[in-house]
């Protein structure tokens, strides 16, 4: 069946120019806000939840907003299979470039993070040819190995190479010690808790993906936060926040701390443009909140500071 779905549907569907394909999106976001709203319950508790002054007319707003993006997204995700490098790079572009080009000419990898918001997809395609480092990305495989694989695939064909949990410590440590760039969106919701960094996130308790943090005091890597922004439907901008260029420098928790304040920042400005349907806050608080963090600040410093 996913077969079919790509080969047939898919694939065949993304062939076509982006502005016939929004008119299909654009049906979709009539039935979202209609028919069948597309994760509602979910939504409308994390905007909620977020954004705890906000009126139940506001929410709803922002609700119908958050779909209007999204169906765009879903466009964009359709055409991105199958879009030439150079109608990708008119789509996509990076405002401040020269933050990254001295990190290369200074032999320096980079972990790129941010949250998803606006369109990720994208820049996952361009990276490698946005940028002179070599591009790599860590993701999380999907459920089905056929849709993983294929999307993937075509993520890659401009130069990106995605890897897993399994398998990016080897491919990172065979690409140094040319400059790399990894991608990573630390805003999902991480598999365990108890590795997680715990902080106040959209007026929230929320665990925080470490894997960013850790990455960048294991190879000395530098981090810089991406924020991107959407100029009109279908075109995107990047601005870039180098957050250090000396991880080792820092304690326990800093790294994470800028990158997810950094992402408040941005979708506060305009919310409509995150992922709220994702189940990002499904975790449960740990009991002893207290002691789970010495204990992960004390296993940090063994690790890094001694």
């Amino acid at each position: 069946m996913q077969k079919i779905l790509y080969y047939l549907i898919l694939l065949p569907f993304s062939l076509l120019p982006l502005s016939i394909i929004y008119v299909f999106t654009d049906i979709a976001f009539i039935i979202f806000c209609t028919i069948f709203p597309y994760r509602k319950k979910v939504i409308v508790e994390n905007i909620s939840k977020s954004f705890p002054t906000k009126s139940k007319k506001e929410i709803r707003i922002l609700q119908r907003k958050f779909y209007r993006h999204f169906c765009d997204l879903l466009a964009e995700g359709i055409k991105n299979l199958s879009i030439s490098e150079k109608e990708l790079l008119k789509r996509i572009k990076v405002a401040n470039p020269l933050i990254m080009d001295q990190l290369f000419n200074e032999n320096k990898s980079v972990i790129l993070v941010a949250g998803h918001y606006n369109n990720w997809e994208f820049l996952i395609s361009a990276q490698h040819v946005l940028f002179k480092h070599a591009a790599f990305g860590i993701g999380k495989k999907m459920t089905n190995a056929f849709m993983d694989n294929k999307i993937n695939e075509r993520r890659m064909r401009f130069g990106m190479r995605v890897v897993h949990s399994g398998n990016f410590k080897e491919e990172i440590e065979k690409a140094l010690p040319s400059p790399i760039a990894i991608l990573t969106l630390s805003d999902q919701s991480p598999g365990d808790t108890h590795k997680s960094y715990w902080m106040e996130f959209l007026n929230q308790q929320t665990p925080v993906l470490f894997g960013a943090e850790q990455l960048a005091h294991t190879h000395d890597f530098a981090v810089v936060y991406f924020e991107t922004k959407k100029l009109k439907r279908g075109h995107y901008s990047i601005d870039l926040e180098l957050i250090t260029d000396e991880p080792k420098s820092l304690e326990w928790g800093k790294i994470t701390e800028a990158h997810t304040k950094l992402l408040e920042a941005t979708i506060i400005k305009q919310p409509e443009f995150w992922l709220w349907s994702h189940k990002r806050w499904k975790r449960t608080l740990p009991e002893d909140m207290n002691h789970l963090k010495e204990i992960q600040h004390e296993k940090f410093n063994e690790r890094f500071k001694r």
